[in-house]
């Protein structure tokens, strides 16, 4: 897959990014592995994950992700290949959300011991939490990027107002700014992203890396009735968006997709990928021959028609 720059940064990323959710939850540590191993040779060189993932499976304590990740990075020898994405801020314990100076730096210690490495190429905040000034999280950021733990840093599920405060306090500061904003976005899901905050990254060239890009699966064509969704492993999030607007959205992305003879999946992303804000869609994948979809969505090109017909839809 051809590699292009993530936002502002000098890393060079893969079309596509690679969800690390699925390790420790829905695959295993051996299917972990091969999932690793198919990506990689795909040509994905660019792995999200958080310290918070899994945390909400029975009987994980959180950084299962991370860990499997660390050892896959650790066997293969190919730390040096990959860009490393994890965030910190979300509740691993600590009572919640929390980007304080003393819960980041404990956080990403952490994270580089269960990933065996000793530096990530991009950190998040994982959620903003408004009681920790900018000036503070920022700060923490400066000693960590300073002490070369952390390259870039990140920041996800902020506000547009919070964004923009913590983008001029870097200014005025003479702290790290993020360089990249990770939102949810899809078909079904726009509103999270597009106005306000589509419009800061735009506006000073924050890299964008989406997350849900395939709703929860609601994209992939796996889901056509109610008792489809009960099956589901994210039933809560499928649910809540299974509606009429959907199903006209599952409907169009399905008649595009025999078009161009690819999967859903694939139209799905492309979409993302076609929008000028976005940098690349995180996805994930339970089984290999999904894989297949990130391919076709890597190289398809929708005609403009078809871009606004699914604009039109999805509006």
């Amino acid at each position: 897959m051809k590699k292009n720059p993530l936002g502002n940064t000098i890393l060079k990323i893969s079309p596509i990014i690679f969800g690390g959710n699925v390790f420790g939850w829905t695959l295993n540590e051996k299917e972990s592995f091969e999932m690793l191993d198919a990506i990689t040779d795909l040509g994905i060189n660019c792995i999200d994950t958080a310290d918070v993932y899994s945390r909400w499976v029975d009987g994980n304590s959180g950084g299962e992700s991370e860990k499997i990740i660390g050892k896959w990075m650790k066997e293969r020898g190919n730390r040096k290949d990959i860009i490393l994405c994890t965030k910190a801020g979300m509740d691993m314990g600590q009572g919640g959300i929390d980007i304080s100076e003393k819960h980041i730096k404990k956080s990403i210690d952490n994270s580089l011991n269960r990933l065996q490495t000793d530096y990530v190429n991009l950190y998040y905040a994982h959620k903003d939490d408004e009681t920790t000034p900018p000036e503070e999280t920022l700060g923490a950021f400066k000693d960590l990027i300073a002490e070369k733990k952390v390259q870039y840093i990140g920041a996800s599920n902020f506000s547009a107002e919070r964004l923009r405060k913590s983008l001029e306090v870097s200014r005025v500061n003479d702290l790290p700014a993020y360089s990249v904003f990770q939102p949810e976005y899809n078909l079904i899901e726009r509103s999270n992203f597009e106005g306000g905050i589509e419009d800061i990254c735009e506006e000073v060239n924050l890299g964008v890396a989406t997350y849900f890009s395939l709703a929860s699966g609601l994209l992939t064509g796996k889901y056509t009735s109610e008792k489809d969704i009960e099956n589901s492993s994210r039933v809560s999030y499928v649910k809540k968006h299974w509606n009429e607007k959907t199903k006209n959205i599952i409907k169009t992305v399905n008649s595009i997709a025999k078009s161009h003879k690819v999967s859903p999946a694939a139209v799905a992303i492309s979409w993302v990928l076609h929008r000028p804000a976005v940098s690349a869609p995180i996805v994930s994948a339970t089984k290999k021959e999904h894989l297949t979809a990130f391919k076709e969505a890597a190289i398809l090109e929708l005609t403009i028609t078809e871009i606004e017909t699914l604009n039109n839809v999805s509006a």
